[in-house]
């Protein structure tokens, strides 16, 4: 299916600008080309997909909706929400600050705001492209798990009375009061339906906005990737960092606090430490630290948090990531994927 892109970066690499494929460059340049030219293709066609099947989802019903339903089936919902939207933590906030406002258990909120930085549609278009169909379920299902396990947790602590003054105060107001976008009865009210043009306008504008704010990235992420791909030797990772023993898993885990990315920004790079002999648990422990847990996001989201409900949010990624990269390095050869 993705040959297609092989044959471009083949044309321009090797064809266009005559470089040699057993070259470093030769090999630096053709991971760039093949992996951007899929990257993009995918990216276009998923996001309109997406953003159409999602333009008439209406927030206001969602949170009417989560008021009445099981609260198992509020994580799961908190987390699925998390997976399909587009955001970053700190572009999750105001989100985040929405839910809260209406009410919603802090569980299912936070199952949102865990899950939502480390999966989105970008992430699982470019891992099913890079990495295949099972890492990408994989992926998907121990990511939500994360987000879901850990709703659960911070509702146990009762974690809503670390949020920060005005936070909570808009949290019990809501608590005590119909949602937002209900009635006087507590029915939500139905949401305006949307035409097919109107989807179209919304599924157009957003895969603009979305890519618009994400090629960066794409080029950064795929750059160091093609980098580490075409001049690091083989095997080099494997030596100095490890060849999947426990502890190389937490180091790593540590190692990528200090730095910050986006999904979009750090699968490349993912792909090309696999590819370099780094266990596939190890290298997606950092890379998810890097994601989801890097000391920049922590300061964002200081705004909406307490220090104990911080610490405590910090914790549980800390140890999620953890015991999900000695879970990917057990179940790698499943996977088919080197670094096992």
């Amino acid at each position: 299916m993705f040959e297609i892109f092989t044959v471009i970066a083949d044309w321009l690499a090797y064809g266009m600008l005559g470089l040699e494929p057993a070259s470093r460059l030769g090999a630096a340049v053709h991971f760039f080309i093949e992996d951007t030219t899929k990257i993009f293709a995918l990216l276009v066609v998923m996001i309109y997909v997406i953003a159409m099947a999602r333009a008439s989802l209406d927030l206001e019903r969602v949170r009417a909706y989560l008021h009445k339903r099981h609260r198992l089936a509020g994580y799961f919902f908190g987390s699925g929400f998390g997976a399909v939207t587009p955001f970053c933590s700190c572009s999750s906030i105001p989100l985040f600050l929405g839910f809260t406002s209406a009410g919603i258990p802090l569980g299912i909120t936070m199952a949102f705001l865990l899950t939502s930085p480390v999966i989105n549609e970008v992430a699982v278009v470019m891992l099913w492209g890079l990495l295949g169909w099972k890492f990408t379920l994989a992926y998907v299902a121990i990511g939500m798990a994360v987000g879901i396990i850990g709703g659960m947790l911070l509702d146990a602590m009762r974690a809503h009375r670390w949020l920060q003054d005005f936070a909570a105060k808009a949290y019990q107001q809501a608590q005590a009061a119909a949602p937002q976008g209900s009635d006087d009865s507590g029915e939500p009210v139905p949401a305006k339906r949307l035409t097919l043009g109107d989807r179209h306008a919304f599924a157009r504008d957003e895969l603009k906005e979305i890519v618009g704010r994400i090629w960066k990235w794409i080029f950064i992420g795929v750059g160091l990737g093609a980098g580490l791909h075409g001049f690091v030797p083989e095997g080099w990772f494997a030596a100095n960092l490890g060849a999947g023993q426990w502890w190389s898993v937490p180091a790593a885990v540590v190692a990528g606090l200090p730095l910050y990315s986006n999904a979009t920004g750090v699968i490349p790079v993912l792909e090309s430490l696999i590819g370099k002999g780094l266990p596939v648990g190890t290298t997606l422990a950092f890379c998810m630290s890097t994601v989801a847990a890097s000391l920049p996001e922590f300061t964002l989201l200081k705004q909406v948090m307490q220090w104990r409900l911080l610490a405590t949010v910090f914790l549980i990624l800390l140890i999620n990531f953890t015991i999900m990269g000695w879970v990917f390095n057990g179940i790698a050869p499943w996977l088919s994927i080197g670094g096992a």
